[in-house]
């Protein structure tokens, strides 16, 4: 009876042994390709020092013992845990992009030519300069002190279309490109509201994707991704092998995994958060197009141009398509440019580039999301941010980016930093607090 059960203990210790290494080769690309796009990036985009990056980015979980080289002469970062292994490699003008089922050398070969960067930049605006002293206590207990918690690369505030305090990181400067994770979604809203104005879309017909067309899946709109209502079956958890881990670091195509997900819930009736949501609404814009270089060509003049944003990288996957869910990079000047956008109901100037009413559309609730979110932005309607103003509406990154949006007190603040939560989150509803007081004091 004794050998019996020692060898069906053997036998289950034996099988949770292969069960815990099949696991575990399945976390490899996600460690291993984490840890090479995105020290890659802050490299070869932001133009920051290796060593920084590890021990502060990439210092967590198991991606803290990652074995990185980084090859400046071919633009490459190969990341090591065990026996897994991955390479992302740097394009000029394109960014980073992490490489499944090809060598560096040839993907790098493969570049189309960039189309041209017509924007034209000039330095923001100063704002009232009592307003911006008084602001500089509270610039330098967040960025220098760090007082609210983080670890701030960049800070803006904007009144009324000015600069009223600017503040950088040791090694961060004004043109410097910074990561904005999730705000990128935000962009795609934009360039969603470019398209419908220049009638290329209908937001609220269902999408034209032939995947779609032989079940239920085909009555989904865009309206329906934008506010995170697809019904599609998502898992946005970032731990472990959650969906939009293996989107991020396992597919060369990532709107094509996220667009094949089933039906889990009837389309416009169920919120849950989705970045393969937004990236199936990029990979559909990019349809539209004869290429990449004339969709990239589209964005450059339609969006970045009229806002003054020069050479803005938004990195594609292996397909061509920008990842529209995580993947730009700019400058904290670019962000304010954008926030001030959306202040001024979509027009630059006297020139109106979004539709007559896409801001409000943008800010109307999604009916399931509690008054918590609009079409890729955030609404504080649902009170997130207690004791600041319900008119807030912003964009939101993954590890601490953000750019509210404040009507009411006609303010744009851009924060950039690496604040992982809930680790070391900011208190941004104490930041904004003391900015709107603030500037209220007389």
């Amino acid at each position: 009876m004794k050998k019996k059960l020692f060898t069906i203990a053997g036998a289950l210790l034996l099988m949770a042994f292969i069960g815990g290494g099949i696991y575990l080769n399945s976390l490899l690309p996600i460690i291993t390709g984490y840890a090479a796009k995105n020290l890659a990036s802050a490299v070869f985009v932001s133009g920051r020092q290796a060593a920084e990056v590890e021990a502060l980015d990439l210092n967590f979980s198991l991606i803290r013992y990652v074995s990185n080289t980084v090859d400046d002469e071919h633009k490459t970062v190969t990341s090591r845990f065990l026996w897994g292994e991955s390479t992302a490699a740097y394009r000029e003008g394109y960014g980073v992009t992490l490489l499944r089922g090809v060598n560096a050398s040839t993907w790098q070969q493969q570049a189309f030519p960039l189309p041209p960067d017509t924007a034209a930049t000039k330095p923001l605006p100063r704002g009232d300069s009592a307003f911006s002293a008084r602001l500089e206590p509270i610039a330098k207990a967040f960025v220098d002190d760090r007082t609210y918690g983080g670890h701030p690369f960049a800070f803006m505030v904007l009144h009324n279309g000015g600069v009223v305090s600017e503040r950088y990181d040791k090694g961060i400067g004004p043109d410097t490109k910074l990561l904005c994770w999730s705000v990128t979604k935000s962009f795609v809203n934009a360039l969603v509201g470019i398209m419908v104005k220049d009638s290329l879309l209908d937001i609220h017909a269902p999408i034209s994707i032939p995947e779609w067309q032989g079940d239920d899946r085909k009555t989904i709109t865009l309206n329906d991704l934008m506010q995170m209502q697809s019904g599609l079956e998502w898992n946005e958890d970032y731990g472990a092998r959650s969906d939009v881990n293996i989107m991020l670091h396992c597919q060369q195509d990532m709107g094509l995994y996220a667009l094949m997900k089933p039906l889990e819930y009837k389309p416009g009736t169920h919120w849950y958060y989705s970045s393969g949501s937004t990236n199936i609404v990029v990979r559909h814009l990019r349809s539209l197009f004869p290429s990449d270089s004339d969709f990239l060509a589209y964005m450059r003049q339609r969006l970045f141009a009229p806002l003054g944003i020069r050479n803005a990288v938004f990195e594609p996957d292996m397909s061509g398509t920008p990842v529209g869910s995580s993947y730009l990079y700019a400058t904290a000047s670019d962000y304010a440019r954008f926030g001030q956008f959306y202040l001024d109901d979509g027009c630059i100037g006297s020139e109106r580039i979004l539709p007559e009413g896409w801001v409000g559309y943008t800010r109307t609730p999604a009916s399931d999301s509690k008054d918590n979110y609009g079409a890729f932005f955030w609404l504080n309607k649902g009170k997130r941010l207690p004791d600041c103003p319900e008119d807030i509406f912003w964009c939101d990154g993954h590890d601490g980016q953000f750019i509210y949006i404040i009507p009411s007190e006609q303010l744009v603040v851009v924060i950039l930093s690496f604040s992982p939560k809930p680790s070391n989150e900011i208190d941004r509803n104490k930041l904004l607090q003391d900015i709107i007081t603030t500037k209220n004091k007389i």
